[in-house]
């Protein structure tokens, strides 16, 4: 069942993920011909960040196939941090892209402003091709994070975030195309002014992606509130007191818990065995059955006996 599921999961990640880069290829050749087309250097910007897409769609393909596999004699707790992995390599593509966004932004607004350059006039196929780009992207970034959310997968979500990205990206393009069409000469400085703005959306979605990617990487224990609710469960299991030494993280899109806790000292080897049993199903009910549990059972001197102790 468990590796049916993971089988599904796997699929549904590979099918939104080849939709995506199919859509990011004809967006790639469509927005670098109305750029050399259309005379825009904007375009032309926007096609290079469209190129990015395209590349960490290959990337998510090819770290998803690895993830999926089930754990072997070399990976003791499966391949799950790949996909991490995959979204760390997503968010440092995005944060270059965007910081090289900013940069060539910058870069025209000094030449305008202090070297005289002239800002050259897109041409009309370049604001169409910056239009079809805003719709093309917002609904590959609703169906991806949809899929996402509902395969918890941090690869699929970071990839639909670079959809999004890319579709602010095409506004701000949209915007300085179609002012420096309809407004004349004086508003060119509109485009690169707006691929400064969009740039700066785009390094902040690259640092979201990140940090928790870099955390996981680093064995960042679970959430405060998390470690709680673990703790809770565990109390709830009769004959089980004491949860102590709380070790946890996450594994990809699963999760990982190691604990010690206190059962009676006379009580048999049976029924501690069931009382582990029973904790290890009340967590993975609540957080999924690929969460990898390691309980360590400590006797304690007490005078209550759970069913199957025996007193010496």
């Amino acid at each position: 069942m468990q590796r049916q599921q993971s089988h599904e999961r796997k699929k549904e990640i590979v099918k939104v993920t080849l939709v995506g880069t199919l859509a990011n290829f004809f967006l790639l050749a469509f927005k670098f011909a109305a750029g050399i087309l259309g005379r825009s250097g904007a375009m032309i910007a926007d096609a290079v960040h469209s190129l990015s897409d395209f590349a960490t769609d290959i990337v998510v393909l090819l770290f998803v196939n690895i993830s999926a596999k089930p754990k072997d004699d070399t990976h003791d707790y499966g391949h799950g941090k790949y996909e991490t992995l995959a979204t760390s390599v997503i968010g440092i593509v995005l944060f270059f892209v965007g910081a090289g966004l900013m940069w060539d932004g910058a870069k025209k607004i000094y030449g305008h402003y202090f070297l005289g350059l002239e800002l050259e006039s897109p041409g009309t196929i370049a604001l169409v091709a910056a239009l079809v780009s805003i719709a093309v992207k917002e609904a590959l970034y609703r169906y991806t994070a949809t899929v996402g959310r509902r395969e918890n997968s941090p690869a699929v979500t970071a990839n639909a975030w670079h959809h999004r990205s890319d579709a602010f990206s095409s506004i701000g393009t949209a915007l300085g195309i179609g002012g420096a069409i309809l407004l004349g000469p004086s508003w060119r400085i509109l485009d690169p002014l707006a691929a400064i703005l969009v740039s700066v959306l785009i390094v902040k979605v690259a640092f979201s992606l990140v940090k928790p990617a870099v955390d996981e990487l680093l064995e960042k224990s679970l959430p405060k509130d998390t470690e709680d609710e673990i703790i809770s469960l565990i109390m709830d299991t009769p004959g089980v007191s004491d949860p102590h030494n709380l070790c946890t993280r996450r594994i990809g899109n699963s999760i990982a818990i190691e604990v010690h806790i206190r059962v009676d000292a006379a009580a048999t080897v049976s029924y501690a065995h069931e009382l582990t049993k029973t904790i290890e199903k009340r967590l993975r009910g609540r957080f999924g059955q690929d969460t990898h549990i390691n309980l360590h059972v400590e006797p304690i001197e007490s005078g209550v006996f759970g069913p199957g102790a025996r007193k010496n």
